[in-house]
């Protein structure tokens, strides 16, 4: 299989861990130190009520570790001390250079314990450690880096007014952010909300899932040890329904960025109109489509097709699940696509020549079964998979599916079943592709494969998505901002327009003599 782009959406040049091929992984997570406490203000601590939560590994099925289980009355100390912290101005007010240089201190700490980071991704995530050691820790560094550098080269504005005025438009941190990050991506994306709303001068409150607490907890140890001042970062490892709901409802947050579901993107919306109006980016659900026109490189599309269902184990907001296919090449690109479906083999995450670890638990697992079985029942063709697959070591593990013969009607085309599952649709010209491709209430990433010119751009431009690609899947870098339309939410991460985000605009008027 040719190296892939990330889901992520984060191009590297070369990987921060050359070597991993080289290292006994099996035996470094024998030793490793799993962070288990809660950070706030500054410090390791217990949840008030001394309550802890099971974290898993998916590979095994086997508990790792016991982690604080924060609730609302941590909730209400850290939110304290973030604003505390926030109205000190204590980071807040600190010059741009001087942020810049913490953030700066922050990513060469995370490269310095990329192993360690790598791995800790891999056992709490069941991601293969090639993915870890090669895209979400050098993703995560590229983020903080490039943003701290954009920290002192985004300026305020003069607009032109009239001679005897002058009219500032500055930008104002947003105040306290409350970030909720999911977990498949659980470092990428906590890199993605914590890089730019520390950068504009925010204090932050991260919840991160309480199925994937390890890397968060760990590198905000790192960013106090870099500098960062008390209280500005806080993590709390805890459930949704109970400290989630709470943290959203909360008056003294003023903000708050989430990716994960489009049902949980709905109640926080729903929270932020009960509480304080707080400001709330969402990055959500996808169900993206990948068109395939007779013209394209075939075998280039559909080795792609393969990346796009199947990398973490189809866990990726972005994936390829709708596989629209013109109906001449249908049964042709279909036979292409299954064998490279085959060079996916689901295994254990610490060996670094596997490509797909498990799903993350068994309730995951379980709704992959039930959307396998309602695809059948819809009258679908299996053309590969379809199989939980047994493990000698346990674990969630999943055969990569294609199910042939589809309509945008089933359900297994219309809903995010968020596993290994793809779903191959005909479609007959350009037009009936843009509207199988439109007839969504998603509309996050896709892609459309074609030599020629005219059709790609016409399509790319019609589909209604944040993020298209062009002969090509996962694109994109640090510079462009991901999002997504219609259910699948609001807001950008990444680029200068993730900083945007995290600020107010303010104008002050002034009357000259």
């Amino acid at each position: 299989m040719s190296q892939a782009l990330s889901p992520i959406t984060i191009q590297l040049s070369e990987p921060i861990m050359s070597t991993q091929e080289t290292i006994n992984w099996a035996a470094k997570a024998a030793d490793i130190v799993l962070p288990t406490l809660a950070i706030i203000n500054g410090k390791n601590v217990d949840s008030v009520s001394g309550n802890t939560a099971k974290v898993f590994n998916p590979a095994t099925g086997k508990a790792l570790a016991q982690v604080a289980d924060c609730t609302p009355d941590d909730a209400d100390i850290a939110v304290g001390y973030a604003r505390a912290s926030y109205e000190s101005g204590v980071w807040s007010q600190k010059s741009p250079q001087a942020r810049k240089k913490v953030l700066l201190r922050w990513a060469e700490l995370i490269e310095e314990h990329a192993d360690e980071l790598a791995l800790l991704e891999s056992l709490n995530a069941g991601k293969p450690i090639s993915d870890t050691c090669n895209v979400d820790i050098p993703g995560a560094i590229t983020t903080l880096r490039w943003t701290a550098e954009a920290i002192d080269k985004v300026y305020d504005e003069i607009a032109p007014t009239a001679a005897h005025t002058l009219a500032l438009i500055q930008r104002m941190p947003l105040g306290v952010i409350l970030a909720i990050v999911p977990w498949n991506f659980p470092l990428a994306t906590t890199a993605w909300k914590l890089a730019p709303s520390l950068a504009t001068g925010n204090s932050v409150i991260l919840k991160p899932d309480p199925k994937t607490p390890f890397t968060a907890l760990r590198i905000a140890q790192l960013a106090i040890e870099a500098g960062l001042p008390d209280g500005v970062l806080q993590v709390l490892p805890g459930d949704g329904v109970n400290l989630g709901k709470h943290l959203s409802l909360h008056p003294d947050i003023d903000g708050q960025t989430f990716t994960g579901s489009t049902a949980v993107g709905k109640l926080l919306t729903e929270y932020s109109a009960k509480s304080n109006l707080k400001r709330t980016f969402l990055e959500l659900g996808g169900k993206s489509a990948n068109i395939v026109f007779a013209d394209a490189d075939l075998d280039k599309a559909a080795e792609m097709a393969a990346v796009a269902g199947f990398y973490n184990s189809g866990q990726t907001c972005t994936a390829g699940t709708r596989l629209l296919i013109e109906e001449s090449i249908y049964d042709e690109f279909l036979e292409k696509v299954a064998h490279y479906t085959r060079q996916w083999v689901a295994a254990d995450p610490l060996d670094p020549i596997s490509n797909m670890g498990p799903v993350i638990d068994q309730r995951q697992l379980d709704i992959i079964q039930s959307y396998i079985k309602i695809g059948l029942e819809e009258g679908a063709r299996l053309v590969c998979g379809g199989n939980v697959m047994a493990s000698e070591q346990g674990g969630f593990f999943h055969e990569p599916t294609i199910f042939a013969d589809v309509n945008n009607d089933m359900r297994i085309a219309r809903e995010e079943i968020f596993g290994p599952v793809v779903s191959a649709i005909p479609f007959k010209d350009m037009d009936d592709a843009i509207r199988i491709a439109n007839d969504s209430p998603y509309g996050l990433a896709g892609a459309v494969w074609s030599r020629n010119i005219n059709t790609a751009h016409k399509v790319a431009a019609a589909v209604r998505t944040g993020t298209m690609g062009v002969n090509n899947y996962f694109g994109g870098d640090i510079t462009v901002p991901f999002g997504g339309f219609k259910e699948s939410g609001n807001g950008r991460d990444k680029s200068l327009h993730a900083m945007h985000d995290y600020t107010e605009l303010k104008t002050i008027w002034i009357e000259l003599d």
